[in-house]
């Protein structure tokens, strides 16, 4: 163990007064949404409470570490907005924020446990260890390391580490007794400290396991309060009897629900549901899910559902924060995303869109006209190459198309329809949305039919398609006249 000035010096530089929180992801893959999630409510809480968000890089299980994603968690919380006060690339008073360069310190703190006797050596190996568990296997019973190495005296302790012997060690869990926390959403939670186990804090090649660690590393760097997931909570017991055995005080507790694809399943990679790359990919917008996240398990009050950074952070309350297994809505996040790019003006909207429509889009359209039709349907950017990949080329399509019960149309009398239409349009001289509608409104009128009589031959006459971003008259527009009425003609060939 070290002199005590070692402990008195480092715990002299936690920062006091603030209020502290802290976003400590593990560099083993792709940003997770329910990773966004705890960072998005950490950030928030921060802010409303005029206090410091503190990322960490907890990669002490460098056998899941995964090369280039501790630069993918930096990156992410930039495009998303998340500025964090503290962190390994930006520096602060309590650095290092990586893990793996703190491992005097766990080593340090570790040993003062031992010195307490809140924690202790253990030298078993793993044939020990396995025989142990086929024990509790076999009678059907939770297992539980059995302690026996809390027996050790202090020489034989002394002589298995002068030989160098292999160990790990272990907090000393009481007997019997209860340990409680207080969480901001779940409130008081007490457990019997007999289902618990001596859990091992320092790995046998010297690096702490995440629990230890994560008590070691929050206190050391002040921080207030520790927002997580609610898979955690098994877990805080354990925390507090460390906290306990150092004689610190606990942080603050906001234990968040899991997020789910369903009432059974949680999102997963295999579906592609799991990461924030795979949703932006997708065409969804980094505002919109960024919003949608936040509503994942935690309820604003009142009728607005949308809102911007800046606003969440005056409105953003641990009191809203549900208990229950917050269910991932696609529909609820595609009409979200809708209603984002129908808020972009004209101009933004054609600057997103406009990569999409080139996909299946290469003659000289006017855009600017195609993106103010979709802006109006559109829910995601990906959807944009299908909808708009019959401009280019008429797909081929069956005359079944112009058959619609609704509008009381059929092959035959769309003929007919059609060949008034046809006439109709070789006479506008003027072609643009308002003098195709006078025109087109006329013939309805002159039919004494309703719109979608004509409309919707016109529609599938133009875009061989039942459904398409706009009507028949926008998609004339889009197309030009010489071109419509060659489309026109080859539907009445069919």
């Amino acid at each position: 163990m070290r002199d005590e000035k070692y402990y008195t010096d480092i715990e002299a530089g936690i920062p006091t007064g603030q209020f502290r929180t802290r976003f400590a992801p593990s560099p083993t893959g792709f940003m997770h949404l329910g990773g966004i999630r705890t960072a998005l409510y950490a950030y928030l809480l921060a802010k409303k409470h005029e206090g410091v968000l503190v990322l960490r890089i907890e990669d002490t299980d460098q056998e899941r570490f995964v090369e280039g994603a501790t630069e993918v968690i930096y990156d992410t919380l930039k495009d998303v907005g998340i500025i964090y006060d503290e962190g390994p690339d930006v520096g602060g008073p309590v650095a290092p924020y990586v893990q793996s360069e703190r491992r005097e310190i766990y080593q340090a703190y570790a040993e003062l446990l031992v010195s307490r006797g809140h924690a202790y050596y253990c030298f078993c190996d793993k044939k020990t260890l396995d025989e142990q568990r086929a024990i509790h296997q076999a009678s059907n019973t939770p297992h539980k390391y059995d302690k026996r190495c809390l027996s050790l005296s202090k020489d034989e302790v002394a002589n298995k580490l002068s030989e160098n012997i292999s160990y790990v060690i272990r907090q000393n869990v009481p007997n019997e007794g209860k340990v409680h926390f207080d969480d901001a959403v779940y409130e008081r939670i007490e457990v019997e400290v007999s289902t618990l186990e001596d859990q091992v804090i320092l790995k046998s090649d010297g690096l702490p396991t995440y629990n230890f660690a994560n008590v070691v590393d929050d206190k050391l760097m002040g921080i207030t309060h520790v927002v997580r997931g609610n898979e955690f909570l098994s877990s805080t017991p354990k925390h507090v009897l460390l906290y306990q055995g150092f004689g610190w005080d606990t942080p603050k507790y906001i234990h968040v629900p899991q997020i789910m694809r369903n009432s059974t399943t949680k999102l997963s990679k295999r579906d592609g549901d799991a990461y924030y790359g795979d949703f932006i990919a997708k065409g969804y917008l980094k505002e919109a899910l960024l919003n949608y996240i936040v509503l994942l398990g935690w309820n604003p009050g009142g009728e607005n559902e949308k809102f911007s950074l800046a606003e969440l952070a005056d409105v953003f309350g641990v009191e809203g924060i549900s208990k229950s297994p917050a269910i991932f809505d696609y529909q609820k996040l595609n009409w979200l995303n809708g209603v984002y790019l129908r808020d972009m003006t004209d101009g933004e909207f054609h600057a997103a869109a406009l990569p999409y429509i080139r996909q299946t889009v290469k003659g000289d359209f006017d855009t600017m006209f195609i993106a103010k039709v979709l802006k109006e349907r559109c829910e995601l950017l990906t959807d944009i190459p299908e909808q708009v990949g019959f401009i280019d080329k008429l797909p081929e399509y069956s005359n079944e198309l112009f058959i619609n019960k609704k509008m009381k149309t059929d092959a035959e009398n769309s003929k007919e329809v059609l060949n008034e239409i046809l006439v109709t349009l070789q006479m506008v001289s003027i072609w643009d949305k308002e003098t195709i509608h006078t025109a087109l409104m006329e013939l309805v009128e002159r039919l004494d039919v309703k719109n979608g009589r004509v409309l919707w031959p016109l529609r599938v006459a133009l875009s061989g398609k039942a459904q398409t971003p706009g009507g028949g008259i926008e998609i004339a527009v889009i197309l030009g006249k010489d071109e419509s009425i060659k489309r026109i003609g080859k539907a009445l060939e069919k």
